[in-house]
């Protein structure tokens, strides 16, 4: 099969398959691999068996051959069980590609548990690839070839928009923005759906404006050729219903508190990546 990268034939690998591994795979195939070169790799057979069903991938308990034929190993485990994972990895390692997408854990520090390993992609995700609406920031070490790059690329704009960084502290930041960043937007659609409820809609029209209005305003302001700054300036009329709405949120600094919220998220990423990091 012939795929995006122009890569001959990628196999891929997946470590963990939770939802955001779900989500890669409902964009991989069969646009990007076949079902047939996709394994999975987890601890719970609930969670395999409903991959089988889905997706018609192989599966297996524990890290095998298969996983060791892969050309791409994708790590989907959460932070804390990264280093076990690695270790249980490294005896089956040659030259593949390894993509992480665990928050924290810091292409560096893999290659270090790994005797140096060079060919580690660190991404960050974030939950709208579910739906195919993510955005993905990604870092590649040095030793990460061009065309691991690129194939690193199609895996990850399977399910939304890539974005490269040259620093690898900036994947804390884009952790903070857009990693965490949908749980804000939840938030304030929380908030609105409150207001709407006392205001008298019914919890069902709450929902339903609250969230047609996000995804109204985001689409607006994905394809308008203006800032945002001017769309808001649009709506905002002089003494008007919106100018009280905005006048009321600066008056609590809610734009401040945002901004501080996403700092505080940044620095906490850059410290778990120091605790992850201090492991030997």
């Amino acid at each position: 099969m012939q795929n995006k990268t122009n890569h001959p034939k990628l196999k891929i690998a997946f470590i963990g398959g939770g939802n955001m591994a779900a989500a890669l795979m409902g964009g991989l195939i069969p646009a990007v691999a076949a079902a047939s070169d996709v394994h999975v790799v987890d601890v719970s057979q609930l969670s395999l068996t409903r991959l089988e069903a889905e997706y018609g991938v192989s599966t297996a308990l524990q890290i095998d051959q298969v996983v060791a034929a892969a050309n791409v190993i994708v790590l989907a485990v959460k932070p804390q069980q990264m280093r076990d994972v690695i270790q249980s990895l490294q005896p089956f390692l040659t030259k593949q590609l390894l993509i992480s997408i665990a928050a924290g854990i810091r292409a560096s520090d893999m290659s270090r548990w790994l005797g140096d390993y060079p060919h580690i992609v660190r991404s960050m995700p974030n939950t709208p690839a579910m739906v195919g609406k993510g955005i993905t920031g990604l870092y590649a070490l040095p030793g990460v070839t061009a065309d691991q790059k690129q194939i690193a690329e199609t895996i990850l704009s399977a399910v939304g928009m890539t974005s490269w960084f040259e620093d690898e502290a900036k994947i804390d930041a884009v952790t903070a923005i857009s990693g965490s960043g949908p749980a804000y937007v939840f938030y304030f659609i929380e908030a609105l759906e409150q207001a709407a409820l006392e205001l008298g809609f019914s919890p069902e029209q709450a929902s339903q404006f609250a969230i047609a209005t996000f995804e109204g305003a985001a689409s607006l302001a994905l394809h308008a050729d203006e800032p945002v700054a001017t769309l808001r300036e649009k709506v905002t009329s002089k003494g008007g219903t919106t100018f009280a709405a905005l006048s009321s949120m600066q008056e609590a600094g809610i734009q401040t508190a945002i901004v501080r919220a996403a700092k505080a998220a940044a620095q906490r990423a850059t410290e778990l990546g120091d605790e992850f990091g201090q492991q030997a």
